[in-house]
């Protein structure tokens, strides 16, 4: 059977996340680790309680549903404190490697880079790299070694005991259309060992187009979807909608004990929609490695038909009555998140000393200086036109300085319609905030990053979230 690859890339919502039996909670420990990533409240290890669902059927298309380990997922490889650091650069001929979260093109330098690392075999060549000593899960697309030299086309992060979805202000953080690591959601090589009655979290899924939907092409938690959908979809379902079976599927009509399994697990926790693919109605995602094959003799008719009736039962999630994350406690899923990047283009104000943007710090860094030194920014890129997070005139929302060394903050907004200043906040000390009324209608972002002259480092960093 074919599998499925990634059309197309990216650059730059809002389904409500919606109770079934549950785990037995998790140590507290395991979170954020090589086996376990992300938070215990990372929607991709939560639950919806009583979830809600629209009436939607993922159509079918070219090929049968896939569950896949193969050329088109991606492997998580474990980097150790004494692994050397590599350098990855851009494809020869490129205009170089494309770093989404300072949306420029540059060489990275990974400080860790296990001997492991492959990239996977299909066109995507996915591979992410866990890094636990800097608490980092590093996220390639189209990875390559040349020799000893290691090129990709697209570099991305994210944390790794984080919400393991971006917020607004780092909206890219992986190699999948949603700004999410491909390693979100995957069903790991040892979870397969095990073989559970099901797998202890969300999975990963992609749609092909007549299931994506052209309007919104992207829902909450994801802040992208891929270059083209808005044309090329024509489907029900927005990238990041939760997908789940309902609480009366009959699982046990399924011969295949790992459909049963995979049913299981999507009547628990679902699967969210991380990417599109070519002319399969759904794929879920096995890590590279894993000993998982529906097929092992060739075609395999019943293991065929009995994805078709996973896929006639799968509904997308509208709402819930509550969420319950890995360790047991109810929650409600946080969707006032920073709204504030540092990226852009800075510039000497004052002084000798140029601050510059630092992706992992997401923060402006100044180097150690005795003088202060002040760098600003016109590029209106601190904000990313992420559809359920755009700026509301007339809500109040809350910016807070986030600084080190002395650093300060200021944030002003210019309207461009009314031709005049709408917000300066003034310079603001670490921890400092300022409320104030959203006002712009064509708002451009002028922002201000001065250092501290203590003879420290300093930098120089914000959050800004709706206030009421």
């Amino acid at each position: 059977m074919p599998t499925p690859s990634r059309a197309l890339r990216l650059l730059p919502a809002l389904a409500v996340l919606g109770g079934l039996t549950t785990t037995a909670p998790a140590s507290a420990d395991d979170w954020g680790s090589y086996t376990k990533p992300f938070a215990a409240d990372s929607l991709w290890n939560s639950r919806p309680v009583n979830p809600s669902f629209a009436p939607d059927v993922i159509p079918t298309s070219t090929y049968f549903p896939a569950i896949t380990a193969s050329a088109y997922s991606t492997g998580m490889f474990l980097a150790s404190p004494q692994d050397p650091p590599v350098t990855v650069t851009g494809a020869a001929g490129s205009k170089g490697l494309f770093n989404t979260d300072d949306e420029g093109f540059h060489d990275v330098t990974i400080p860790h880079w296990p001997a492991s690392a492959k990239p996977a075999p299909g066109s995507d060549g996915h591979a992410d790299i866990v890094d636990p000593t800097t608490n980092i899960i590093h996220s390639f697309w189209q990875l390559k070694q040349v020799g000893t030299q290691w090129t990709a086309v697209q570099y991305s992060w994210t944390r790794l005991d984080g919400r393991g979805w971006p917020d607004p202000a780092h909206y890219y953080q992986g190699a999948r259309a949603t700004g999410v690591p491909a390693s979100g959601g995957l069903i790991r090589v040892h979870e397969v060992q095990q073989k559970p009655s099901f797998y202890p979290h969300a999975l990963a899924m992609s749609l092909t187009f007549n299931g994506l939907s052209a309007n919104p092409t992207y829902v909450f938690p994801a802040t992208s979807a891929d270059t083209n959908a808005a044309k090329l979809n024509s489907g029900a379902f927005p990238e990041g909608s939760l997908v789940m079976l309902p609480p009366d599927f009959d699982t046990s009509k399924l011969t295949d004990p790992e459909l049963r399994r995979i049913a299981e697990t999507l009547k628990r926790y679902g699967a969210f929609i991380v990417d599109a693919n070519t002319g399969t109605p759904f794929v879920i995602y096995v890590e590279i490695g894993a000993s998982y094959n529906l097929h092992p003799n060739g075609w395999n008719n019943t293991a065929a038909a009995e994805l078709q009736v996973i896929r006639a039962g799968l509904r997308r999630v509208t709402g819930a009555s509550s969420w319950v994350d890995g360790n047991g406690k109810s929650f409600t899923p946080n969707q006032n998140l920073n709204l504030l990047s540092m990226r852009g283009n800075w510039t000497q104000q004052s002084g000798s000393t140029l601050g510059r943007y630092s992706s992992w710090d997401q923060a402006v860094v100044f180097p150690a200086t005795n003088a202060v030194s002040e760098v600003v920014n016109y590029s209106n890129r601190g904000m990313n036109a992420v559809t359920w997070a755009k700026p509301v005139k007339g809500a109040s929302y809350k910016l807070t300085a986030r600084t080190t060394g002395g650093g300060k903050l200021r944030f002003t907004v210019y309207d461009q319609a009314a031709g005049k200043t709408a917000i300066d906040t003034g310079y603001l000390d670490n921890g400092q905030s300022t409320t104030f009324t959203w006002t712009a209608t064509t708002p451009a972002l002028v922002l201000y990053a001065r250092s501290g002259g203590t003879g420290q480092a300093s930098n120089v960093g914000g959050e800004l979230i709706k206030a009421d």
